[in-house]
């Protein structure tokens, strides 16, 4: 044998030479793989017939099958399918972080609603996340750049294998959806088909978003008709409502907590509602519902043409002011807070470090209730125990640990439960100072508090974080609840007191009575005030349990929580 021959052979064995036909097909189908795992894995995940399961696995492959083989430039064909990449790499990294549910109309409301601080925390403790759906998306997208600068093209009969396979493919989800059709679970496919369902979320996203632009005109002509009750009456009247952020009612020492959470509220005056619940999971629709008459059952219909409480308190002549720890996030929230003669968001103000803690409220109460109004509403939104916790409180809070952690994970659960904890101690205390304020005044005064929504903590075998999934667990939805009433107005007003203790063990929906019962502690009068829902009246009765659901329906909140 020749040398020149031995070297060739070397050479063919040393460097493995692929022909842009094969790398094309290569590319052709590891995309497709990428763009149908999601629903792979959510045929896998969800709760589905089995003919929704095989429909769901199948449709993608046919579909996302059929157009890149409709070309032999397949490069180009895998760049034109890049939304879809992104779309799946958000899909993954949900399952990442909830296990399961497609991408809801919340999360692509969340990603517009969520200021860019939160947005870094978060990010910051998915990194194992992103890494993998970057080690799954990109390398196909550089491969299709590097195919169309060198032209790939794939054989005839390779596509027209892959066309073959995957109209099968199509035809046979095809056929899982009508044989599923007279059946008591037919296959929905805008509900259970992936990437349909993903799209059209988007759509109802986009249709909430512009529909929320034009909340000025579509509420303009709101009025919950409020009168005071008791215009004659020289006594001042303060009401202050305290949104918390992200608190568990189960964490809270005056709920039963085996730990000192909250001490500071064992004085007299405090009333709290150990089997309080939201009906949401989410900011953006919890806390306009704390904040105004809507609930679950009537959100959807309404929530574009109302107003909140502050416009009720205005117009019974109480002057009125909301102040925030938390960002602008263009949601009904911000709508809400602007409705006030006096609005301020202290981490948007000039100068603001962005990491305000919640006890700086206080000085903007105090500088309000100086100015001596006869009729006083005062809002305030705490950022409470929202991720990470240990940005929400300083260090003389710190009672609980060690509280130290480095990322959200299920072997940090303990430093996560301590830090978690520090937070609710700081809550307490900062209600407990609120109180001290309204005491000083000398006014006949009530505050009521609730958080917005609870907070998974890898609490069983699921091992979930934080809140806002599709589903929610019990703890997203368990929540505090706390009344404070002053000596003068419990004087006044000694039946107050009374029903709040009577009514403690009952079941509350925050949703539903934050409102009803603010306008009580005030005097106002107004049609829309249901004595029912009022916590503190001797006729509060316990509500229907609801949970408002991703497509803004009202469902059986225990059906939901037993899925």
């Amino acid at each position: 044998m020749k040398h020149s021959d031995i070297t060739h052979r070397l050479k063919t064995r040393s460097h493995i030479y692929l022909s842009p036909q094969v790398s094309s097909v290569i590319l052709l189908i590891w995309t497709l793989a990428m763009l149908a795992a999601p629903a792979v894995i959510l045929s896998v995940t969800e709760q589905m017939s089995w003919a929704a399961r095989i429909a769901n696995a199948l449709f993608p492959v046919g579909v996302f099958g059929l157009w890149l083989a409709c070309s032999r430039r397949v490069a180009a064909t895998v760049l034109s399918t890049i939304p879809f990449m992104v779309l799946g790499a958000f899909q993954i990294v949900l399952l990442f972080l909830y296990g399961r549910s497609i991408i809801a109309v919340d999360m692509f409301l969340n990603v517009v609603t969520t200021n860019p601080t939160e947005v870094g925390e978060l990010l910051g403790n998915l990194l194992s996340a992103i890494l993998t759906v970057s080690l799954m998306y990109l390398p196909p997208i550089v491969c299709a750049v590097v195919g169309c600068v060198r032209h790939w093209r794939a054989g005839r009969r390779a596509l027209f294998v892959v066309r073959r396979a995957s109209l099968s493919a199509l035809l046979v989800a095809l056929v899982a959806i009508a044989v599923s059709l007279p059946g008591s679970r037919p296959v929905r496919p805008l509900i259970d088909i992936y990437p349909l369902n993903v799209l059209y979320n988007i759509v109802l996203a986009v249709d909430r978003t512009e529909r929320l632009e034009n909340y000025g005109s579509t509420s303009s002509s709101f009025s919950a008709h409020a009168v005071d009750l008791f215009p004659a009456d020289s006594a001042r009247r303060i009401v202050v409502i305290v949104v918390g952020e992200t608190a568990r009612g189960d964490r809270w020492q005056i709920n039963g907590y085996g730990r000192p959470t909250s001490p500071s509220l064992a004085a007299g005056g405090f009333v709290s509602f150990p089997e309080a619940y939201s009906e949401s999971n989410t900011t953006h629709k919890s806390v306009p519902m704390l904040l105004s008459h809507l609930t679950a059952d009537t959100f959807g219909d309404s929530i574009y043409s109302v107003k909140s409480i502050v416009t009720a308190f205005r117009e019974a002549g109480f002057r009125t002011a909301f102040f925030s720890n938390q960002r602008y996030n263009r949601s009904f929230i911000d709508r809400f807070a602007f409705e006030a003669d006096t609005t301020l968001f202290i981490k948007e103000q000039p100068g603001a470090s962005g990491e305000s803690l919640d006890m700086e409220l206080l000085p903007l109460l105090k500088e309000e209730l100086v100015r001596g109004a006869d009729r006083q509403l005062i809002v305030l939104h705490a950022y409470g125990s929202h991720f990470s916790y240990n940005d929400r409180y300083p260090e003389d809070f710190a009672r609980f640990g060690p509280y130290e952690y480095t990322d959200a994970s299920l072997a940090a659960k303990d430093r996560l439960d301590n830090a978690y904890d520090n937070t609710i101690l700081y809550t307490a205390a900062m209600l407990d100072s609120v109180a001290s304020c309204l005491r000083l005044s000398g006014a006949e005064a009530a505050m009521v508090y609730a958080s917005d929504h609870g907070e998974d903590i890898f609490d069983d075998d699921r091992h979930l974080f934080l809140h806002a999934s599709p589903v929610p667990s019990r703890w997203q939805i368990d929540v505090p609840m706390i009344v404070w009433i002053s000596d003068p107005m419990a004087a006044r007003h000694p039946g107050y007191f009374d029903a709040a203790c009577a009514n403690r063990p009952m079941p509350v929906s925050t949703s539903r009575s934050v409102y009803h019962t603010a306008l009580q502690f005030a005097g106002i009068g107004s049609p829309l005030f249901d004595p029912e829902l009022s916590v503190v009246s001797g006729e509060y009765k316990k509500p229907a349990r609801r949970y408002l659901d991703d497509h803004n329906r009202a469902v059986d909140l225990d059906a939901i929580l037993a899925r």
